[in-house]
């Protein structure tokens, strides 16, 4: 059982940036695809981003395309999420998870994830 532990949030100013960090358990980190999601209060939790298990592919939610960066050193078992320029509708509950493929097929892939991170944005 692979264990997820967020790093990194806290309260920024818009257009401020932020980087989380998410460590893994484990010695199979390398092989599968590593994603962020958020969940603010009262909405459903949305897809942000996911990087495939070698890092060589990567996919963004449309509301944080080109402004958020994901990132992996699979050495070091860490995902990233580089946010810049934050908007106050970024605000959420930022959640680690690990896919069960190597590469990216749809938000149902991920079956592990981690306690969650806060990232306030005030405007």
């Amino acid at each position: 059982q692979v264990q997820l532990v967020e790093s990194g949030g806290g309260l920024v100013q818009a257009g401020g940036s932020l980087r989380l960090s998410c460590a893994a358990s484990g010695r199979t980190f390398s092989a599968y695809a590593m994603g962020w999601f958020r969940q603010a209060p009262g909405k459903e939790r949305e897809f942000v981003a996911v990087i495939g298990a070698s890092g060589s592919s990567t996919h963004y939610g449309d509301s944080v395309q080109g402004r958020f960066t994901i990132s992996r050193d699979n050495a070091k078992n860490t995902v990233y999420l580089q946010m810049n320029r934050l908007k106050p509708e970024d605000a959420a509950v930022y959640y680690c998870a690990r896919s069960f493929r190597s590469y990216y097929f749809g938000p149902n892939d991920f079956t592990s994830w981690g306690q969650g991170t806060q990232v306030t944005v005030s405007s």
